[in-house]
């Protein structure tokens, strides 16, 4: 294999095999498999409408319908520690990876937090549970954008507008 000079920016610790370094560079951020599973199983159950990646609220959601205040979060259960799976960490550096797991975790808690105090609703969708049954989790987001429809306006933060009640520009 020949070799390669690899720029490090100090934040994660060298790997003792360079495989391991070309299959971390590989890893995306958006657009993973469990991502492009969840929308297919929205888009088989009729659930249009939404924005990826909405960079306009905190916590950029994976999946956003932004008329409704929906976010949905794709978790790998690797990477947020999944509740139901508990998949083992890695074995070497095993004190780098519970510092960057943990952050994750702080991370996601934050994102939610936020989220919820400007009026919208998330859910989070587990990799380990879209990959068993892919339809049960498109529901789960049927019946939250349902169940926000048969709240309407009730639902909303005190004190807010919705699109009826704003005044009209002239």
């Amino acid at each position: 294999m020949p070799e390669r000079s690899y720029i490090r920016d100090g934040r994660a610790p060298v790997p003792k095999d360079e495989r391991t370094s070309a299959t971390m560079s590989r890893i995306r951020a958006t657009n993973t498999g469990p991502e492009l599973a969840m929308r297919s199983a929205l888009c088989a159950r009729g659930i249009r409408g939404y924005r990826l990646h909405y960079a306009k609220v905190a916590g950029r959601p994976d999946i956003a319908f932004v008329g409704k205040r929906v976010a949905v979060f794709v978790h790998g259960c690797f990477w947020h520690r999944c509740p139901y799976c508990k998949r083992q960490g890695p074995k070497s550096n095993s004190a780098w990876w519970r510092k960057k797991l943990d952050a994750n975790q702080l991370r996601d808690r934050r994102k939610q937090r936020q989220l919820r105090t400007a009026g919208w609703s998330v859910i989070t969708v587990w990799e380990c549970r879209l990959r068993s049954n892919p339809r049960a989790q498109a529901d789960r987001v049927g019946r939250g954008l349902a169940l926000i429809n048969a709240l309407g306006t009730s639902y909303r933060r005190v004190g807010e507008r919705t699109a009826s009640q704003r005044p009209r520009r002239t």
